[in-house]
């Protein structure tokens, strides 16, 4: 996409220093010691403002019975985008970052969920992309989860789209 700025940092707005994937695995590899049975979703979201569409993406660490955590990024295209190109797009840059995690996860046995903010309702615009979504995600072999199920995209990242 043109015109993209990408940068992960967390919650707390604090940039992180090392590549998300050392990052993630430092955070596993924290978590594992502290006796954490752990989860790992993957969501997008974006908004339309004016002639630019704002995502946000999000890794989001389940702790089984002990609350979670996340990293988040954030990017910016000035392309003109249908609604289900909009939807692909959100699903693309999930599947992206849940491709570099799988590896590292799968050795660590952490589960991991590829979350979609597309509805699963024919009546929302948004479901017209949730075939192509659902092909994509499973054909990569990725969990997948839509609304209400993809918290991680519909709450969680929805929060942080700017």
């Amino acid at each position: 996409m043109l015109n993209q700025i990408k940068q992960w940092r967390k919650y707390t707005g604090e940039y992180l220093e090392l590549y998300i994937e050392d990052e993630v695995k430092f955070a596993i590899l924290r978590e594992k010691d502290l006796g954490h049975q752990l989860k790992v979703c993957i969501g997008t979201d974006s908004q339309v403002k004016g002639a630019e569409t704002q995502f946000a993406t999000v890794i989001v660490f389940l702790r089984k019975g002990n609350g979670g955590f996340m990293y988040m990024s954030n990017e910016v295209s000035h392309e003109k985008m249908t609604i289900s190109q909009r939807m692909m797009n959100e699903v693309t840059k999930s599947v992206e970052v849940a491709y570099i995690l799988s590896e590292m996860l799968s050795a660590y046995k952490v589960e991991m969920e590829v979350h979609v903010d597309i509805n699963t309702q024919p009546c929302f615009k948004s479901h017209a992309a949730l075939k192509d979504a659902i092909g994509y995600i499973t054909g990569m072999g990725f969990v997948f989860k839509a609304k209400p199920d993809a918290f991680a995209s519909t709450c969680c990242a929805n929060k942080l789209v700017q």
